[in-house]
């Protein structure tokens, strides 16, 4: 609606996985490379931990994005609220076990688990090094599927076996896996996701801003550091901010976002929308 406006090519501020618009923080190009090391090094199982809205699940899309084609399937299990049997039998099926001829709806664990082993082993014996992410795995309220984790990890020890699992979640996933002892032990990186600091949210705005083909200032320069403090660096939030902002903008045809105006944004979405 407001892209015409200020010169833009496309939205700047929403919710898309485009690696395109991949700003290269400190704290998000260190992350990047930790799980780039984790894949491609065969480190076997790596964390990665930030606040809601730290950008986790969009830096591992860059990630895929990044990565060798050998580092396929590249599956992104997003709803892990799963059984032990039904998590063995999404990672067959989507590792591509339907494709190599076994029913994805098979029961019985044993045979699903020989069903995930054996699609593991075709998948290696292809050249392929496949990633399993477990994403928003701080949801998980069954503590048998970390057992089930760390027994898929015993697959690499095991037998020719060659994939990264990746665990993806808040803080409360540490705590999860404090009392899982064994798959803790496993896990060899380890990736914290901290805010952005005030220098980093001007660039980030800029960055983004750039990359949809805007070339002039659209921010008053006192406005990005409130825009700091009223989002402490959290990208969404920052998103949110600015997308309204750019909107009010439009809609009041103002030449520049300015400070009022982001703290009147701000206002209204502490009292619509939850973090």
């Amino acid at each position: 609606m407001y892209q015409s406006y200020w010169n833009l090519q496309s939205g700047p501020f929403e919710e898309k996985m485009d690696a395109g618009y991949f700003y290269e923080s400190h704290p998000h190009q260190a992350g990047l490379l930790k799980l780039q090391y984790l894949v491609e090094n065969r480190k076997g199982a790596g964390l990665l931990v930030g606040n809601p809205g730290s950008g986790k699940s969009y830096l591992c899309h860059v990630l895929k994005s990044q990565l060798a084609e050998r580092h396929q399937p590249f599956v992104q299990l997003v709803f892990p609220q799963l059984s032990p049997v039904e998590l063995i039998s999404y990672l067959a099926v989507e590792l591509g076990a339907e494709e190599a001829g076994i029913e994805p709806g098979v029961t019985g664990k044993d045979r699903i688990i020989r069903a995930l082993h054996r699609q593991l082993q075709l998948l290696c014996d292809q050249g392929a090094q496949p990633v399993i992410v477990i994403d928003e795995a701080h949801l998980i309220a069954d503590q048998r599927i970390f057992e089930t984790l760390h027994q898929l990890l015993n697959f690499q020890q095991t037998s020719d076996v060659d994939f990264t699992l990746l665990l993806v979640g808040d803080r409360l996933l540490l705590s999860h896996l404090q009392r899982s002892a064994q798959l803790d032990d496993r896990i060899s990186v380890r990736c914290l996701l901290r805010p952005f600091s005030a220098e980093e949210t001007q660039q980030y705005v800029e960055h983004r801003l750039q990359v949809a083909g805007r070339t002039e200032p659209v921010f008053e320069a006192s406005a990005f550091q409130t825009l700091f403090e009223l989002t402490q660096g959290n990208p969404r939030k920052i998103n949110r901010l600015c997308d309204l902002g750019l909107l009010v903008g439009y809609a009041d045809e103002l030449p520049l976002i300015t400070s009022d105006v982001l703290e009147a944004v701000s206002e209204e979405l502490v009292t619509s929308i939850p973090d």
